[in-house]
């Protein structure tokens, strides 16, 4: 996993960068999934950095917490959907690197407009059902906020998902236990989260999210659940903000940026490898 974790650790000083150079964006739930997003774009996910909107015969991917596009656009980048160069852009005026994801910039690797938040469940669900029409055996993989599950279109469109027996569908949780307002027990408590996606007819796992050889084995795990008549779910358990110590566990930096000398505290802490833009 040597290369899966040197990725990782570039695609973090990308997001830290990006966020600074642009003095705003979301770096706490874009760390904190970096991990995840490696280990989809360069192991698990059959896709084509090429680009092609109707996403054909290959696995798809959206991001329905929008605001963690710095993660997003770095993984993308890293994997050959654009020139790493355009990380530099990121929130600039006339960028096709926008705060959050959208379509109209025609930015290859997304699909969809996200960042409104609740929505990116009915849409990946959607698309697996398009594949299910077309019979594309490829998958379909998503991720969510924990505290996006506030919004009350998830639950139903969880209800669908299961009774329509979606089972190309793989929706993963970020399961950090933080939103902007505070920690989402405070803010509104998710209960036993586990045993909401089993009894709303889910095949659900969870995984640890910042142990690279845990997250591939969960998202294996995943792939071996699917088409067996039921969606799948993955409840991954991140620290937001991870690889940056005086990020990491406070939603406190949910949405802002370090300035010129936490950038270079969190530098120091990631190991350039893939070469900075």
């Amino acid at each position: 996993m040597g290369y899966l974790t040197d990725m990782a650790s570039q695609i973090r000083r990308d997001i830290v960068r990006m966020v600074h150079g642009s003095a705003s964006g979301h770096p706490g739930g874009s760390l904190g999934c970096a991990d995840f997003m490696t280990a989809l774009y360069f192991r698990i996910m059959k896709h084509d950095p090429s680009f092609h909107m109707d996403g054909r015969n290959e696995d798809l991917f959206f991001l329905s917490n929008g605001h963690i596009s710095p993660v997003f656009y770095s993984a993308l980048a890293r994997s050959g959907y654009f020139d790493i160069k355009e990380l530099a852009t990121f929130r600039k005026l006339n960028s096709r690197l926008q705060g959050h994801p959208t379509t109209h910039e025609h930015l290859p690797g997304v699909r969809i407009a996200s960042g409104s938040l609740g929505q990116g469940m009915s849409v990946a669900i959607g698309a697996a059902l398009a594949k299910k029409l077309n019979n594309d055996q490829s998958l379909v993989f998503s991720l969510h906020g924990d505290g996006e599950l506030d919004e009350g279109q998830n639950w139903e469109a969880i209800l669908f998902a299961a009774h329509h027996k979606v089972d190309k569908l793989i929706a993963t949780i970020d399961w950090n236990g933080q939103q902007i307002d505070g920690p989402t027990s405070k803010v509104m408590g998710l209960g036993n989260l586990r045993r909401k996606f089993d009894v709303f007819g889910w095949a659900t796992i969870e995984m640890e999210g910042n142990d690279m050889d845990k997250v591939v084995a969960g998202l294996e795990e995943a792939k071996s659940l699917t088409g067996q008549g039921k969606p799948v779910a993955i409840l991954m358990h991140t620290h937001m903000g991870m690889g940056v110590d005086f990020m990491t566990g406070s939603h406190e930096w949910h949405g802002i940026a370090p300035n010129d000398e936490q950038l270079q505290k969190a530098l120091a802490q990631l190991p350039e490898t893939a070469g900075d833009y």
